[in-house]
């Protein structure tokens, strides 16, 4: 991994998209390479913090430019609120459904939006349904999937940061109104996973899923 003393906005032009470098303590990042870097979505890192043995997928894309979004009956109303503001901010959205009041079964919902976060086609997902509890649990059926259920910004952030979620469930009746929801989906979307502490336990997940 490539390790910086400062980055100027020529040496961020030059890195891979996508890709992680370290910063040296005291390290420097101009204000014109912040731009670059965010453009090219480069994660960077403390130097020392980032372990080489641990696989480069495990921890969720920092910089979220596509989301995956689903909702069952009872979570129309705010899945259409976060489409919305989702695109307003310029990502990506694609809605799974539903888009009307018939009933609908969350396991459903769920899964699409899982397999899509799965199959990369979403940096992270969002699904919807009453209390967000069956979702969660639906979606962490699918392999490579670590849904969490967030009622307020403190657990989205934790969820992201310590426990590395990529897809958000939410509780339409749960959630006091849509403003809550989009502060707690702003702060679940913008909270990285860094530390290598954290990224090794999503390792040991990983090895659970794979003795099953």
């Amino acid at each position: 991994m490539k390790r910086f003393d400062i980055i100027t906005e020529a040496d961020a032009r030059l890195l891979d998209i996508g890709a992680t470098v370290e910063l040296t303590a005291g390290g420097v990042v101009t204000p014109l390479a912040k731009d670059t870097l965010s453009a090219r979505r480069v994660t960077v890192v403390p130097a020392g913090s980032f372990d080489p043995a641990l696989p480069a997928d495990l921890a969720p894309p920092a910089d979220v430019r596509r989301v995956t979004i689903g909702s069952d009956h009872s979570g129309v109303a705010l899945k259409r609120a976060l489409v919305a503001h989702l695109r307003s901010r310029g990502l990506a959205v694609l809605d799974v459904g539903t888009d009307g009041a018939e009933p609908v079964d969350y396991p459903d919902i769920a899964a699409a939006v899982a397999k899509s976060v799965a199959r990369k086609e979403g940096d992270a997902g969002i699904v919807i349904d009453g209390a967000g509890i069956g979702s969660a649990i639906a979606a962490n059926k699918v392999r490579g999937i670590r849904a969490a259920m967030c009622q307020d910004e403190t657990t989205a952030r934790y969820s992201r940061e310590h426990n590395g979620a990529n897809v958000l469930s939410l509780g339409a009746l749960l959630v006091p109104s849509v403003e809550a929801a989009i502060r707690i989906v702003e702060v679940w979307l913008g909270t990285p996973m860094r530390e290598a502490r954290y990224i090794r336990r999503l390792l040991k997940i990983r090895r659970l899923e794979e003795q099953q």
